[in-house]
């Protein structure tokens, strides 16, 4: 793990989404739109900012930042989320990087109770990335994958 883990994800990117219609309530339709991200380093890799812009989705547009930061002395990343609709950072993901793979985890609440949600990214390669999204509502025994995105550089 080192803070250039991202170096990869720096620049301009179409995002192929897959999401499930309601997370943890049993559901098996998937939805699946387009977007667009643009990723800027700062701080010599060491942080790194997104803008994520998904225009036509059947919960209308999502427009999302993220900003990851890198903390030398723990050898981890600390992942923020803010979406526009709520203009604030979400609870951050904390993880990292072994054998190109990134794990992330965090615990939140959602619909009145508490889960733990993971991030994976996988694969990562010059021109294209994936990542999912997972949520766990019995303390990470099982995880339901709730949203996938597969990138491709632009």
């Amino acid at each position: 793990m080192s803070n250039h883990d991202f170096d990869f994800w720096f620049g301009s990117w179409k995002v192929r989404n897959r999401r499930l219609k309601e997370a943890l309530a049993g559901s098996s339709e998937w939805i699946e739109f387009d977007a667009t991200v643009n990723v800027i380093p700062v701080w010599g890799g060491a942080a790194n900012f997104d803008q994520y812009e998904a225009l036509a989705t059947p919960w209308g547009p999502i427009y999302g930042l993220t900003l990851r930061l890198y903390d030398d002395k723990s050898k981890q990343w600390a992942i923020y989320w803010a979406n526009r609709n709520n203009g604030r950072l979400d609870t951050p993901m904390y993880g990292g990087w072994a054998d190109g793979r990134g794990e992330f985890y965090d615990q939140e609440p959602y619909r009145g109770r508490m889960i733990y949600v993971r991030f994976l990214w996988s694969n990562p390669t010059p021109d294209t990335a994936g990542w999912e999204q997972a949520f766990s509502d019995d303390g990470g025994k099982t995880w339901e994958v709730n949203w996938v995105m597969e990138r491709a550089r632009v």
